[in-house]
C-alpha cells in the first residue's frame, strides 16, 4: 500500500522546519572539514591519517543509509526522525568530549551513522507534496541540505578560530537538540508503505537496482560527482593551510558562503526538472562540474580562482542532485526510502572515496592532484549520463 502520511498540508512553516533540520544534520558530516589543520597539529597525525576523519564519517552515513533508511517504507517516518536526532545528539556530545584520535574517530562513524535522519526528511516531504509540486518542494528543503553542507564549514572555521574545535560539536549538539520537540509536534504520522521484514526490504534493494535502469545510473553518476566534490572539500583547509596559501580555519569554513551560491539552485533545478524533465539539469551539472576542476588543474594557484571553483562546481553537483532525485522519486512511489537510500549511499561510497583519495594525492603529489582527480571523476559521470 502507498505511504500516505494522515495530514497532507506541506505548508511553509512545516517545509522550513524540514529543511532546517535536515541542514543541521548533514551538517554534522562537515564540520570536521575546516577543523582538519588543527585536528592534525593537536592529535601529532599526518595529513594522510587526519584524512580518516571525514573519510570514516561518510562511510558510517552510506552504511546507515544502505541499512537503516529503508525502514522508513516500513516503520512511521515521524518515529524514525526523532529516535535518530537524539542518537545524533548523543555523537555529537561524544565527538566534544573525545579524548584522543582514535575516540574522534569512533565519534566520526557514529555521527555518519545518526545523521542519515536527512534522508529520512528528504522521503517524508516527497510524500507529503502534491505530485505536481514535488520537484520543487524536494528542491527547497534540499536547498537546507546543501546550505547545511556548506555554511556548516564557515560555522566550524569561525567558532573553532574563536573557541576551539570542542565548541564547534558542542554548539552542533545543542542546536539539533532544540529541534526535536518541533519536529515531533510538526510532523504528521506516516503509514506504512510495505509490511516487509528487514531482510525483505535490504533484499528488494537489489531488486530495485536489477529493475530500475534510470536507478543505476543516477546512482553512479551522482556518486562519481561526489568523488569530485569530497576530494576538493575533505582537502580544502591543509591545502589552504600550505605554503602556497598560508591561511586558517576560518578562511577554509568562509569558503563556503561561496558553495552555498550553489546550493540556492536547487528549488530552481527541481522546478525545471518539474516542468521540462531532469536530464539537460543533470547533464549542465556534470559540464560544469568538468570545467570548474580542470580549470583549476591547469590555471595558476589563487584564492579567487579556489572562490570561482567552489561556486561553479557546487552548483553542478546540487542541480543534478536534485534532478537526479527526481528521476528516481518518480520510479517506484511506494519505495521511495529504499530508492532513496540506493541513490544516497551509492553517493556517500562516491563522497567517503573522494575523501580518501584526496587525501592521498595531496600527501603524494600536492595540491594540483585533487582538482585533476575531480575532473576525471566528473568526466565519468558525463558518460553514465551520456548513456540515458
Amino acid at each position: 500500500m502507498k505511504s500516505t502520511p494522515t495530514l497532507t498540508a506541506l505548508g511553509p512553516a512545516l517545509t522550513l522546519l524540514l529543511a532546517t533540520a535536515t541542514g543541521l544534520a548533514v551538517a554534522s558530516l562537515y564540520y570536521v572539514q575546516p577543523l582538519l589543520g588543527l585536528l592534525s597539529e593537536q592529535f601529532g597525525v599526518g595529513s594522510a591519517a587526519i584524512g580518516l576523519l571525514p573519510t570514516l564519517t561518510q562511510l558510517g552515513y552510506a552504511a546507515a543509509i544502505l541499512l537503516l533508511s529503508p525502514l522508513g517504507d516500513r516503520f512511521d517516518r515521524r518515529r524514525i526522525i526523532a529516535v535518530k536526532s537524539v542518537a545524533l545528539v548523543a555523537a555529537l556530545a561524544f565527538a566534544a568530549l573525545a579524548p584522543g584520535f582514535a575516540a574522534l574517530c569512533i565519534a566520526s562513524v557514529a555521527i555518519g551513522l545518526t545523521a542519515t535522519l536527512a534522508q529520512d526528511i528528504v522521503p517524508a516531504v516527497a510524500t507529503l507534496a502534491p505530485e505536481a509540486e514535488r520537484g520543487k518542494r524536494v528542491g527547497q528543503v534540499m536547498t537546507g541540505l546543501l546550505l547545511g553542507i556548506l555554511l556548516s564549514r564557515v560555522a566550524s572555521g569561525s567558532l573553532a578560530a574563536v573557541a576551539g574545535w570542542r565548541a564547534v560539536y558542542a554548539v552542533a549538539a545543542l542546536a539539533v537538540a532544540a529541534l526535536i520537540p518541533l519536529l515531533w509536534r510538526g510532523l504528521p504520522r506516516f503509514v506504512p508503505a510495505t509490511s516487509a521484514s528487514y531482510g525483505a526490504l535490504l533484499l528488494s534493494m537489489a531488486a530495485l537496482w536489477n529493475r530500475h535502469a534510470p536507478l543505476r545510473r543516477a546512482a553512479l553518476a551522482q556518486g562519481l560527482l561526489s568523488v569530485a566534490f569530497s576530494a576538493f572539500w575533505s582537502t580544502l583547509a591543509l591545502v589552504l593551510a600550505g605554503p602556497d596559501f598560508g591561511q586558517g580555519s576560518a578562511v577554509a569554513g568562509a569558503f563556503g558562503l561561496a558553495g552555498a551560491a550553489g546550493a540556492l539552485a536547487a528549488p530552481l533545478a527541481g522546478g525545471v526538472a518539474d516542468k521540462r524533465g531532469p536530464q539537460a539539469v543533470i547533464r549542465v551539472g556534470a559540464l560544469l562540474v568538468f570545467v570548474a576542476f580542470s580549470v583549476q588543474a591547469l590555471a595558476p594557484a589563487s584564492l579567487g580562482l579556489l572562490v570561482g571553483v567552489a561556486v561553479v562546481f557546487d552548483l553542478g553537483v546540487q542541480a543534478a542532485l536534485v534532478s537526479h532525485q527526481s528521476v528516481v522519486y518518480s520510479l517506484d512511489p511506494a519505495s521511495r526510502s529504499r530508492l532513496n537510500a540506493v541513490l544516497v549511499s551509492t553517493m556517500f561510497v562516491g563522497m567517503a572515496s573522494g575523501a580518501a583519495l584526496g587525501s592521498s594525492l595531496l600527501a603524494s603529489f600536492g595540491w594540483r592532484a585533487v582538482p585533476a582527480l575531480g575532473a576525471v571523476a566528473s568526466l565519468g559521470a558525463l558518460a553514465f549520463i551520456r548513456r540515458r
